[in-house]
C-alpha cells in the first residue's frame, strides 16, 4: 500500500481532528465525569418516569397517545440527525446519552428553574412585564444552559469522539430533539387537563400538530445545534488564539439563546395580517431564519468534513479504491443517492446494495487513512478496510457497473432540492388550512 502524501488534506486539517485508535468507551469508566453523568442521568430519569406515572393515573390514554405520537414523530428527526455526519458515524451509545440528557435531565431539571426564574423576574421588575416577556427571557436562559451542559458532559466523558463542528451540531441536535419530545408529551397531558373534559385524545392531537409541525421545524433541535457547533469550534481548533476559540463558543450559545429568544418572545404573536395566512407568515418570520442559519452551518461543516476525508482517499491515487468521479460525489448527500438510484436503475437492487456498500467501505477507508500518520504494510486495520473496498468494486464489476457514479442524464436541479420544495409547499398548505379551520371553529 503506497501513498503520496498528506497534502491533499492540509487545508482542512484543523477542522477535524479525527478519533485516535487507542480510544476505546471502557476507558470512559475511568473518569470521574463519566459517574457523575451517570448519576445525573439516573436522577432525571427517575424524575421523568415520576412524571409520566402521575400524567398516567389520571389521563392513562391520552398519555400513551402523547408517547406514542411523539415517539414516532421523533423517528424522521433522529434519522435525519444521524444522516448528517456520514463518513464519520458518532457512537450510537453516545448519540442514545444525547437524546436522554435532553428528555430527561434538561427537561426536568427545567421545569422547575424556568419557573423560578419567571418569579424572578416578576419581582425585579413587574409582573405585567414577566407576563409579556418572561417566557422570552427565562426558557433561554434556563433551557439553552441545561441543553448546552449535556454537550459538555459528552466532552469530558468521550472528547475524542468529538472531533469536529458537525460532530457538536449532532450531539447538541439530539439534546434538543430530546427535549423537544418530552416538552411535547407534557405539554399534551397538561392540555388534556387544561380542557377538563376528562381522558380525551383531542387536545393530544392538537398540540402533536402545533407544537410538532407549527414549531418542530425551528424549535429546541436547531437551538441546540447552534450550541453544540459553538462549543466544538472551541474544543476542536485549538489551532485558533483563546479568545477566537472563546468568540465562536459565545457566537454559538449566544445565538441558540438568540433564536430561542425570539421563537418564545410576543412579536408577531398575532401575525401579519388578518386570518390564517397572516398567522402562518409570522411564524414564518421568527422560525425560518434560525432554520436557514443552522442549514447554511450545517452545509458549511458537512463540506469541510467531506474535504478532508475525501483528500484521505484522493493521496492514494488508486482508482481501485476511488475513481476521481467517485472521489467527486463522495462528500455530497444527495450525489451519493444519486448513485445508488444509478445503480438500481442499470443493475436492479443487487446494484443499489453494491454501490452502498462500495460508499460504506471507502467513507471507513477514509476514516481509518486519517486516523494514521503513516501507512505501514504491516497495519492489519488498514489492510482489512482496503480489501473491503476492493471486494465491493467486485460486486460492481460483477454486475456490470464498474463505478458508483450518477446517471449522466440526471436533471440540472437536483431532486433533493424538488423534493424539499414541494415538501415544503405542501406542509405550508397543510398548516395554513389548518389554522383557518381553527379559527372558524
Amino acid at each position: 500500500m503506497t501513498v503520496a502524501g498528506r497534502s491533499g488534506g492540509r487545508r482542512w486539517r484543523f477542522s477535524v481532528r479525527p478519533t485516535p485508535r487507542a480510544a476505546r468507551a471502557l476507558k470512559s469508566l475511568q473518569l470521574p465525569a463519566f459517574w457523575l453523568l451517570g448519576l445525573i442521568m439516573l436522577a432525571g430519569i427517575v424524575r421523568l418516569l415520576e412524571i409520566l406515572r402521575t400524567d398516567m393515573a389520571r389521563f392513562p390514554v391520552a398519555t400513551t397517545s402523547a408517547v406514542l405520537l411523539f415517539a414516532v414523530y421523533a423517528v424522521p428527526f433522529w434519522l435525519f440527525i444521524a444522516s448528517m455526519d456520514f463518513l464519520e458515524r458518532e457512537p450510537p451509545l453516545l448519540m442514545a446519552t444525547a437524546f436522554a440528557w435532553g428528555g430527561a435531565v434538561a427537561t426536568t431539571a427545567a421545569i422547575p428553574g424556568t419557573q423560578a426564574a419567571h418569579d424572578l423576574i416578576a419581582k425585579l421588575i413587574s409582573p405585567a412585564f414577566a407576563a409579556t416577556w418572561g417566557s422570552a427571557i427565562a426558557g433561554p436562559t434556563i433551557e439553552e444552559l441545561l441543553k448546552a451542559l449535556g454537550v459538555v458532559m459528552i466532552v469530558l466523558v468521550a472528547r475524542k469522539q468529538l472531533n469536529s463542528v458537525l460532530d457538536g451540531m449532532v450531539y447538541g441536535a439530539l439534546i434538543g430533539l430530546g427535549y423537544q419530545v418530552v416538552e411535547d408529551i407534557i405539554f399534551a397531558v397538561n392540555a388534556v387537563a387544561l380542557r377538563g373534559q376528562g381522558d380525551g385524545i383531542g387536545p393530544v392531537v392538537a398540540t402533536f400538530f402545533l407544537r410538532g409541525f407549527l414549531a418542530g421545524l425551528w424549535s429546541h433541535t436547531l437551538f441546540t445545534a447552534l450550541a453544540g457547533a459553538g462549543i466544538a469550534w472551541f474544543v476542536v481548533r485549538t489551532d485558533k488564539p483563546m479568545w477566537w476559540r472563546l468568540g465562536g463558543l459565545g457566537l454559538g450559545l449566544g445565538l441558540a439563546w438568540l433564536t430561542h429568544f425570539v421563537w418564545n418572545s410576543p412579536l408577531f404573536a398575532d401575525g401579519l395580517g388578518s386570518g390564517a395566512a397572516g398567522v402562518l407568515l409570522g411564524m414564518l418570520g421568527k422560525g425560518l431564519p434560525a432554520l436557514a442559519m443552522v442549514l447554511a452551518l450545517l452545509w458549511v461543516a458537512r463540506h469541510r468534513e467531506a474535504h478532508y476525508y475525501v483528500a484521505q482517499l484522493a493521496r492514494l491515487h488508486d482508482p481501485q479504491i476511488a475513481t476521481p468521479g467517485e472521489l467527486q460525489i463522495m462528500g455530497h448527500g444527495h450525489l451519493r443517492a444519486d448513485a445508488r438510484r444509478y445503480g438500481k436503475a442499470r443493475c436492479g437492487r443487487a446494484g443499489e446494495r453494491a454501490v452502498r456498500g462500495l460508499q460504506t467501505a471507502q467513507a471507513r477507508f477514509a476514516v481509518e487513512l486519517s486516523r494514521v500518520d503513516h501507512i505501514t504494510p504491516g497495519d492489519m486495520l488498514l489492510v482489512h478496510c482496503r480489501d473491503e473496498v476492493l471486494a465491493q468494486r467486485q460486486r460492481l464489476v460483477a454486475l456490470g457497473h464498474p463505478e458508483a457514479l450518477v446517471s449522466p442524464m440526471r436533471p440540472a436541479i437536483p431532486r433533493v432540492v424538488v423534493l424539499g420544495a414541494l415538501f415544503a409547499v405542501a406542509l405550508f398548505l397543510l398548516i395554513w388550512q389548518a389554522l383557518r379551520h381553527m379559527n372558524a371553529a
